[in-house]
């Protein structure tokens, strides 16, 4: 009989209930203030006079006032390249000792963003929150005393100008302390592999020494990695190699599309926990198991507000417009799209981190993400976000019965006429008309903006079907595999005709 496991959730729901949030508005009150106090002597907080702010009687509305909104670019241009070059009390006190390495989506440049000490403090902080509120959900005690296998980012880090730098996973993953170190998996020794297949075929060699009991990763990445174990020791369920897996933190992307694929995987129930942890730092994970929203960490480093995501207040570059209306986390409204902006203990300043989110339950600070700002299709007014793109993939994945875990589109112009070129990585023999019909019906069927623009300007919907694969593929003929990186689900015209090159070129 395990004795260990009980006393483990016991200590995490204690410690949920001694350090759950009870209100968020306060809460964030409280980051704003101690964060413009601790950055007020700074060469932002100086020449933005966060002394003013802090005497004003409503220092939210003041801050929005006195700050422009800042892109990654601008803030970057203006403030962190002196912060790079080593001069300190920039835009957070000091210099940090890390960047962190940004390639969420396949690009061709990668972002460096500040990661201070106390965002180290404050990530931590949010993985015991996320590990405390598992005592929430209906796991046997004993899952508590296995181990966690983390696949994220290599944690050979590299070193230059001073700075540690790597991908945001990799960086959390060289600062487990080393108490927990018999927990984690795959240990430092295959997590510092730089390459991704090796480090891959490293975990499969070892897996059976390991007794997992929970997953975390992004789930494309994840997967393959699964499929790589099962392949290594010739078995049909990763059950059958790592028995006691009950709970996968899924993260980086929606889960939804991957469902009925990852089920296939396995032979007995695994709780799936969603989070969202960002290279700017750990925004929201889910707490309870009665909805699969994510709660803003509201407590942890970060102050958030929201822009409506509506066309009006968007520039073509899914930059925000200097005018657009900003809320902070006491007037938004549930089920309204926003446009998330921060400001963290990092430095980074009214920043637009290029992600959209809904509000399910206000008074819980309860989100989903339903996509990027530039992943917005809206070329003819059909407004279609990311969410609603892979809710329609969902639906037409039930309808056939198949599974499409990927997919990318472009708004390509044919002839003087619009229409939304779908690329859906999937095996199915559905034919491609089908496919498009269905797609273009259910689009139409739930959102009226798409309706509307399908009976003006956008002509129609054209699919084409690839190997799953070749999704992957594409990122690693971008120098982009595993980690934090996630796929376009939207891309422009001369990108989508490099992507079609692609995968012709890749098929033949």
């Amino acid at each position: 009989m395990a004795f260990l496991g009980p006393l483990i959730k016991t200590a995490l729901s204690i410690h949920e209930n001694l350090t759950s949030v009870t209100d968020h508005v306060k809460s964030q009150e409280k980051v704003l203030r101690n964060m413009l106090i601790t950055a007020q002597d700074t060469s932002f907080g100086i020449y933005y006079d966060f002394d003013s702010i802090l005497e004003s009687d409503d220092i939210r509305h003041a801050f929005a006032k006195a700050i422009p909104f800042y892109d990654y670019h601008k803030m970057n241009d203006r403030w962190w390249q002196q912060m790079k070059q080593g001069k300190p009390d920039i835009t957070w006190p000091g210099v940090p000792s890390f960047l962190a390495r940004s390639s969420g989506t396949t690009g061709k440049k990668s972002k460096m963003i500040p990661v201070t000490d106390e965002m180290i403090t404050a990530i931590k902080d949010a993985g015991t929150s996320q590990v405390s509120a598992l005592s929430n959900f209906n796991l046997d005690p004993s899952i508590f005393e296995k181990e966690v296998l983390v696949l994220g980012s290599s944690t050979d880090l590299d070193h230059k100008n001073g700075f540690t730098i790597g991908e945001i996973s990799g960086i959390s993953a060289s600062q487990i302390p080393e108490f927990l170190s018999s927990f984690y998996k795959p240990g430092k020794e295959i997590a510092s592999i730089d390459d991704w297949d090796e480090r891959v075929h490293q975990i499969a060699i070892q897996s059976e020494n390991w007794d997992i009991g929970m997953l975390s990763g992004i789930p494309s990445w994840i997967e393959i990695m699964l499929k790589r174990v099962m392949e290594y020791h010739k078995v049909d369920s990763i059950h059958d190699v790592w028995p006691n897996l009950s709970v996968y933190t899924s993260g980086g992307v929606a889960y939804e599309p991957y469902r009925s694929s990852f089920e296939k995987l396995f032979s007995k129930p695994v709780q799936i926990v969603d989070t969202y942890l960002a290279s700017e730092g750990f925004i929201a994970s889910q707490q309870r198991p009665e909805t699969d929203a994510m709660q803003l960490v509201t407590d942890g480093g970060i102050y958030f507000e929201f822009v409506p995501f509506k066309p009006e207040y968007i520039n073509p570059d899914g930059s925000i417009v200097e005018d657009a209306p900003v809320l902070h986390l006491g007037a938004v409204k549930e089920n309204v799209d926003y446009a998330l902006i921060i400001s963290t203990v990092s430095g980074a300043w009214r920043y637009l981190i290029g992600d959209t989110i809904k509000f399910t339950d206000v008074d819980r600070a309860e989100i989903k993400i339903t996509g990027r700002t530039k992943f917005f299709l809206n070329v003819v007014g059909s407004q279609l976000s990311v969410l609603k793109m892979e809710t329609a993939i969902t639906d037409l994945q039930n309808k056939f019965d198949t599974a499409i875990k990927e997919f990318t589109v472009c708004a390509k112009k044919n002839k003087g006429e619009f229409y939304h070129v779908w690329t859906l990585g999937t095996t199915t023999e559905v034919s491609e008309k089908e496919l498009a019909s269905h797609l273009d019906d259910l689009l139409q069927k739930a959102n009226k903006n798409y309706k509307v623009a399908r009976s003006k300007a956008l002509k129609g919907v054209i699919v084409n079907k690839v190997a799953p694969e070749i999704f992957s593929k594409w990122n690693d003929y971008n120098k982009k595999k595993g980690g934090q990186v996630k796929m376009e689900k939207v891309m422009k015209e001369e990108t989508f005709k490099e992507w079609e090159q692609f995968c012709k070129s890749t098929i033949t």
